[in-house]
């Protein structure tokens, strides 16, 4: 993912993020400095999603415009012989694992 809450602030005419970080304190989002210069300059940590919606309320945008998907980063899952063979569609019988050792689970 993306983050993208730089030019979604400057497609509204926000261009400094101590303007931002004023305009979601009016909203009751009390941003430490640090914080909002992990916000405002490339990927953050963590967000709360309660953060996420006042910054869209902020906004006026759709989350989005904010995080945008980036597929090709996501490796691909590696395909095995067999797998490859499978068509779609196609019943595959069921191998039973070998037991660990574990027990079952209580009824």
């Amino acid at each position: 993912m993306k983050w993208n809450l730089r030019l979604a602030a400057a497609n509204r005419g926000i261009w400094k993020a101590s303007e931002l970080q004023r305009q979601l304190a009016e909203r009751g989002m009390t941003i430490s400095a640090g914080k909002m210069s992990g916000l405002w300059s490339g990927q953050p940590n963590a967000i709360k999603l309660d953060e996420l919606e006042i910054i869209c309320a902020v906004l006026d945008c759709e989350v989005g415009e904010l995080l945008l998907r980036e597929p090709q980063t996501v490796p691909q899952p590696a395909a095995t012989g067999e797998e490859q063979q499978v068509a779609v569609g196609e019943v595959r019988a069921v191998k039973p694992r070998p037991r660990t050792g574990r027990s079952l689970p209580p009824r």
